[in-house]
């Protein structure tokens, strides 16, 4: 359950982030009235918000394994696009292949894609001293400028005249929960992993030394724990984990791949991780709200042309809110002298 200071800390981001519909000049009853519509309204609804909550949900927990060992991953974005990749070369490669086991082929490549893709900046942090926070977001440049080349070139259907991979046959993508809503397996996937990761987390070796390598490194080290392997191994985990994001948008929502697989889900992942308190459970429940604001957001263009902006600008007041609240209970460390 939750503490009072907790619901204190959430009750403020609330407010703060309502304030931001105000200032819009929007009534903030109705907005949050038309959120909620668009979000869990109907069938539809909830469809559109278990679909945007997927990648949210994955990369989520892929920042939170990582963040969790000290290793600060702002890379999601590129190891998502690297799965998607992943899988798309793959395809490509394979005569364009389509069978019972092809969906779930290309989310295995796109866990392995993303994986070696944040293993290098993982690899530079535990054995050259590189910060992963400055290599991960070099690596996002490189990775987003790689995929505009391969849709431009190698993997562009040539068919098309837009820079597009071939599209996906039917055979090859995720099961369909709801062929009318589009609702696939891929948030079932992640509804899944999010338990086994927190067990792996909290209930074995490897999790209590991924948890101690991030909290107290330097007593990690003197308990001679190997912390530079615990903390490549976590940011592995962490890309995969990405990387199958990038794998569910592509075999799953998409199809194809193109300049715009990801609408920037693996940096919002970053919020979405942080307000679920860095823990696996808490994570479901942020991406299944950021997943509803982004579902509800398009009931919002029905009001304000700028319903998009309005939702991105009251997800960052609120995160603020909530971060500038809880960091006001930290006493501070008053100068010597």
């Amino acid at each position: 359950m939750l503490r009072a200071s907790g619901l204190a800390s959430y009750g403020i981001a609330l407010a703060a982030g309502l304030a931001v519909f105000a200032l819009f000049r929007l009534s903030p009853v109705q907005a949050v009235a038309t959120l909620i519509d668009g979000a869990v309204g109907d069938r539809f609804a909830i469809a559109r918000t278990l679909l945007k909550a997927t990648p949210l949900l994955l990369c989520g927990l892929g920042m939170t394994v990582a963040w969790r060992a000290g290793v600060y991953n702002i890379g999601g974005e590129g190891q998502l696009i690297a799965g998607a990749l992943a899988g798309a070369l793959a395809f490509e490669a394979g005569g364009a292949f389509a069978g019972t086991f092809t969906p779930w082929l290309l989310l295995v490549l796109g866990a392995f894609g993303g994986a070696v893709w944040a293993s290098l900046a993982g690899w530079m942090q535990s054995y050259r001293g590189v910060p992963a926070v400055i290599t991960t977001i070099l690596l996002n440049f490189v990775m987003v400028q790689t995929l505009l080349w391969l849709v431009s070139g190698p993997l562009q259907d040539p068919s098309l005249g837009v820079p597009l991979s071939r599209r996906l046959p039917h055979d090859a993508m995720l099961p369909r929960l709801d062929r009318q809503a589009d609702l696939h397996a891929g948030f079932l996937i992640g509804l899944l992993l999010a338990p086994v990761l927190w067990v792996i987390l909290y209930r074995t070796f490897w999790g209590l030394d991924i948890r101690f390598a991030g909290s107290n490194p330097d007593a990690a080290r003197a308990n001679r724990r190997p912390i530079r392997l615990v903390q490549l191994g976590a940011m592995a985990l962490s890309g995969a984990l990405c990387g199958l994001a990038g794998g569910v948008e592509y075999a799953g929502s998409l199809g194809q791949v193109g300049a715009g697989i990801s609408q920037n889900w693996g940096f919002l992942a970053i919020p979405v991780a942080l307000l679920g308190g860095l823990d696996p459970l808490g994570v479901v429940a942020t991406a299944l709200v950021f997943g509803g604001l982004f579902a509800g957001s398009e009931d919002l263009l029905r009001f304000t042309p700028a319903g998009s902006a309005l939702v991105a600008a009251f997800q960052a007041v609120a995160l603020l809110a909530f971060v500038a609240s809880r960091q006001g209970r930290v006493k501070p460390v008053e100068a010597e002298g």
